[in-house]
């Protein structure tokens, strides 16, 4: 099954087939629950809401909380530079609007680059099912969301057999098809050719994060939307592409954003975590990282 949502294209796939209704079902749960809690394009969605009154608290709702949970692990295991608080930074690039129309339109001049104020300035408090963030605090979840997403189907639809569920390039896999290890494409952006490398995959999740996808014109400059949380602007290191396995969707997702920052120290990080990576320099050059298979070579990520 193949479907778009965000302005992405997105897959699903189940071992059994009779299973396939039910894997639907689970999706489009999940997709209308986040979309209603954690799209910030949505005036009426919560996290407009929640934006709209940093210095106050907010009670939210179960969705949202596990949408900021998973926000907030990705931020510790990449030393936060894969950090929700970037938004007043994306909104001074000129990420104001939905990225088609940003496209269309173009963005506004952009102001003074805006330094994230990082995790810190949010404050959860899960007893109570209530947070509150800093004055000036603004969030966004869409990267970590759209991964949770991936991990929740996957996880539901897997005690019926095997499942692959893949949203704009973030991929969770459970379980394995009727024929052995699910087989997955790697792209390094969102244009699909059909000759791209090829791995057989098991229990994990695969994101691929991209400067060559959803960039727009700020300025003189082209902007892309991995912010660097320390200085605000965009992503300019030496790798043009990571795509990186790890124990889940969501947390590949931190990583393989988190490298386009680390820089050259992107392999050694991925690596010391226990994970798996595909890196892509902006000459095309390409480095693998602990398991991943060389191109062609269509190895088991575990």
């Amino acid at each position: 099954m193949n479907f778009s949502i965000w302005g992405m294209s997105g897959s699903l796939t189940t071992q059994h087939p009779e299973s396939l209704a039910f894997a639907e079902q689970r999706l489009w749960h999940w997709i209308d629950a986040v979309d209603a809690t954690c799209n910030r394009f949505r005036r009426d969605s919560e996290i407009s809401r929640l934006n709209a009154h940093s210095g106050e608290t907010v009670v939210i709702s179960e969705t949202l909380e596990l949408a900021l949970e998973a926000a907030l692990t990705c931020a510790a295991l990449t030393d936060g530079l894969c950090d929700p608080t970037v938004l007043p930074a994306l909104l001074a690039l000129g990420y104001d609007r939905d990225y088609d129309e940003l496209v269309a339109h173009g963005a506004r001049s952009p102001a003074s680059p805006q330094p994230a104020p990082g995790v810190s300035a949010i404050h959860l408090d899960r007893s109570q099912h209530r947070v509150s963030l800093d004055p000036g605090c603004q969030i966004d979840l869409g990267a970590s969301a759209k991964a949770l997403v991936a991990d929740r189907v996957a996880d539901e639809v897997a005690v019926h057999g095997g499942v692959v569920v893949e949203i704009g390039g973030d991929v969770a896999a459970r379980g394995a098809s009727n024929d052995g290890p699910w087989v997955i494409a790697v792209s390094d952006s969102l244009d699909i050719t059909g000759r791209e490398p090829r791995i057989a995959v098991g229990d994990v999740g695969v994101a691929t994060s991209s400067l060559s996808t959803r960039t727009w014109r700020a300025g003189e400059t082209i902007a892309n939307h991995v912010i660097d949380p320390r200085t605000g602007s965009f992503a300019e290191g030496p790798y043009a592409a990571a795509t990186v396995s790890a124990n889940s969707c969501v947390t590949a997702n931190a990583f393989a954003t988190a490298a386009l920052l680390w820089g050259e120290d992107a392999g050694y990080h991925i690596a010391q975590s226990g994970w798996s990576a595909r890196l892509v320099r902006h000459d095309g050059s390409v480095e693998f990282v602990g398991g991943w298979p060389p191109d062609g070579g269509g190895a088991w990520l575990p």
